[in-house]
């Protein structure tokens, strides 16, 4: 038998003998045909792995899966460069957006939380690992002084002196260790999809409140500019009502849409800070105003999406937290093989040694020892064990449907943000137009009041139309940024880099040492982003 050497170990590949069946169908059927079996097993396959072989669920519908409106998206962008998806943020072109991302991917308390998670996956792997090896090692020893007190007679005492050394070694021959390391193997790997799904969570949502808080800035400045254009007219206005030239209705018109404007700033200025705050929290800061966006406020970051190469099924698999719930489901199938070895006869070689004597003078010494085959077979399980392999497995089909329904969502998620880019970028050259055309209709329309041409209100209408655009035009640039970054988050990009940080600071890492012996557990980099779980049974990724 083959045994681990280390974390992420190669296991050998068995084949799966005959499930044993239930007990209760009597008991001389059942120990023929399981003796039948493990004779088989014995004789074709040495040290056999019982339970199913994990393979990668089948999507049918994922097969002829074009993208949707991915694919539409992709047909416009021929003949641009190839879509930049591993660091995608770098696309936009702005140092302040990729210093706050890098940032948060390292400092965010739920990343951190995610890296001890992986510690933890791999202590789990040293513990499953062990079980390989003598499961019972042990030495003992005791010291005993005793006395006795007498009526009549002299007292007396002595010491006891015992030392023993036990070894007990259960013969892994239905993979029931093996599977267990499976399991570990695969729970590691999940831990570490998860903490890649948290990389691609925080690049998003960086990015996506970064875009928000240049917007919100965009829009302020705007309202403080219209503000300012409805004061003047204000002011115009009661200066003709005091020459008698105008009627108080236009003084009041005028008032009344400069203090509506006016109110609009205190509600932007409570969302910028508010979304500042949330951008603090991501980035483990206390809220308040990020002094790195001091600069650069009149800009909101933009970015052309570029061809994606990679086939639509294969972005959904290489989403993190598709393949999160993927490497759960492989280590949920090899529990069921641990349950069902538990079905089977558990062979051990047990070994003892022990010595014995007294500080009497002239009492023997003893050296006993003894070593020999152990076999404990649990015949009338009465469904228990036979009812943990349905648990397991019923747990297996549950996982089963998790994962379709992760692909399911991936897969929705890129249609709506492709979709959603397509329709809020298709909007920016109509919103621009009609800017420009409000800007000359307030200008017509200044003129003709001043030349007699026109009532006031013409003015304010012009005034009114010209804010609303250059609103919707701030707002729709804004959402042409958030919807790339959540097209880019749907598509899985963003975890990459994160595979050569880290997972702790100097600071956390020393004091985790001190406390416990974690030995190289804690500088120990992440797998490769292609590695996977070393799987008893062929792994198949064909679809």
């Amino acid at each position: 038998m083959t045994t681990p050497s280390g974390l992420g170990s190669k296991l050998p590949a068995t084949r799966l003998p005959s499930p044993p069946e239930p007990v209760w169908q009597g008991l001389a059927g059942v120990a023929g045909r399981r003796l039948l079996a493990i004779a088989g097993a014995v004789l074709l396959g040495g040290c056999a792995a019982v339970g199913p072989d994990f393979k990668r669920p089948e999507i049918p519908w994922l097969r002829g899966w074009s993208g949707g409106s991915l694919d539409s998206l992709n047909a416009e962008q021929r003949g641009k460069p190839r879509a930049q998806t591993e660091e995608w943020w770098r696309n936009f072109n702005d140092p302040v957006l990729d210093r706050l991302i890098a940032e948060a991917q390292r400092v965010n308390p739920n990343v951190r939380t995610a890296g001890m998670r992986i510690l933890e996956a791999r202590a789990q792997l040293m513990i499953a690992g062990s079980l390989l090896y003598p499961q019972q090692q042990q030495i003992t020893g005791t010291v005993l002084r005793t006395g006795e007190e007498r009526s009549s007679g002299p007292d007396s005492t002595l010491t006891a002196y015992n030392a023993g050394l036990a070894i007990g070694w259960e013969i892994d021959f239905w993979g029931k260790f093996r599977r267990s390391v499976e399991a570990a193997d695969s729970g590691y790997f999940a831990s570490i999809a998860q903490y890649d799904d948290l990389q691609v969570l925080m690049a998003a949502q960086v990015a996506t409140f970064y875009c928000a808080i240049r917007t919100l800035e965009l829009r302020l400045q705007i309202a403080h500019q219209n503000a300012a254009l409805q004061k003047r007219s204000l002011e115009i206005t009661e200066r003709l009502f005091k020459h008698g030239n105008d009627s108080e209705l236009d003084v009041q018109q005028a008032k009344a849409q400069y203090l509506a404007t006016l109110s609009t700033i205190p509600q932007l200025e409570g969302s910028l800070r508010q979304t500042q705050n949330a951008l603090g929290v991501l980035l483990a800061r206390p809220p308040g105003p990020l002094s790195e966006m001091a600069d650069g406020k009149n800009t909101i970051p933009q970015a052309e999406l570029g061809v994606i190469v990679d086939l639509p099924a294969d972005l959904l698999r290489r989403r993190p937290d598709v393949r999160a719930v993927e490497m759960q489901l492989a280590a949920q199938s090899a529990l069921i093989g641990v349950s069902v070895a538990d079905l089977y006869p558990s062979i051990a070689l047990l070994g003892s040694l022990g010595l014995s004597a007294t500080s009497l003078s002239g009492s023997p010494r003893t050296l006993a020892w003894g070593v020999g085959p152990s076999l404990v077979w649990n015949v009338f399980d009465h469904g228990r064990l036979t009812g943990e392999v349905l648990v397991q497995d019923a747990r297996f089909q549950q996982l089963y449907e998790q994962y379709q329904g992760a692909v399911l969502q991936a897969a929705r998620e890129v249609d709506d943000a492709a979709v959603g880019f397509a329709k809020n970028r298709e909007q920016v050259p109509i919103l621009e137009e009609a800017v420009k055309a409000a800007k000359r209709s307030l200008a017509i329309a200044s003129i003709q009041y001043r030349e007699g041409l026109a009532n006031f209100e013409r003015v304010l209408d012009s005034q009114r139309t010209l804010f609303s655009q250059q609103e919707r035009l701030v707002s729709n640039r804004g959402n042409v940024a958030q919807s790339l970054v959540a097209l880019y988050k749907a598509m899985g990009g963003g975890w990459q880099a994160g595979r050569g940080r880290p997972l702790l600071d100097d600071a956390t890492r020393e004091t985790m040492g001190e406390r416990s012996d974690w030995r190289e557990l804690l500088r120990e980099p992440l797998p490769a982003p292609d590695a996977g779980p070393q799987l008893i049974g062929p792994r198949t990724d064909e679809q």
